[in-house]
């Protein structure tokens, strides 16, 4: 399995009792989807491992505590403090405005007038506000991820229009004294 073909699910944070449990902390929105885990992939050296499940409970409301089959010291030794992954096709379809992150990298944004907002390069989720990081004539354009802008999603031609303030997207332009 490649790392390409797959999402964060996670992350193991530490043992639990003397039976080889572990903690997997969640990091998603809804983890509920993750009841009935039958596998994982760990990163380890910078490779996917696969880990078969044998039990899966709640710890915490975003935390599983995790048997591993056939688990063993060094087995669970080896996924502390890991990266967990699964395949990308294990998520459900999204329709409509919603996305993933992972899935929108590449498309343009678009205005409500049909204005090029740039291509999607990343987007950043590590702050108090989520927001695109696009490119446009060359420039980096920060653009907040406020889900009352976002007018449509479109999947087929890969696009998201957008209700943006005006003179956002110039605030980018403006030439600096740097350049010129």
């Amino acid at each position: 399995m490649r790392k390409e073909d797959c999402y964060l699910l996670g992350k193991i944070t530490r043992r639990h009792g003397l039976a080889g449990n572990v903690i997997l902390k969640l990091d998603t929105d809804q983890p509920e989807l993750y009841n009935k885990l039958e596998s994982i992939f760990v990163e380890i050296n910078g490779l996917l491992v696969p880990f078969f499940i044998a039990k899966t409970t709640w710890s915490k409301s975003d935390a599983l505590n995790i048997l591993f089959k056939n688990s063993t010291e060094a087995l669970v030794d080896q996924s502390l403090g890991k990266n967990v992954y699964l395949p990308l096709s294990t998520l459900p379809k999204l329709s409509g405005k919603q996305f993933y992150y992972h899935e929108i990298i590449g498309y343009n944004i678009v205005d409500e007038n049909d204005n090029d907002c740039g291509v999607i390069r990343s987007v950043n989720d590590q702050t108090a506000q989520t927001y695109f990081i696009t490119n446009l004539d060359g420039k980096e354009v920060v653009i907040p991820m406020i889900k009352d802008w976002i007018l449509e999603v479109n999947r087929e031609e890969k696009f998201i229009k957008m209700q943006l303030p005006e003179g956002l997207i110039d605030v980018f332009l403006v030439p600096s004294k740097k350049d010129e």
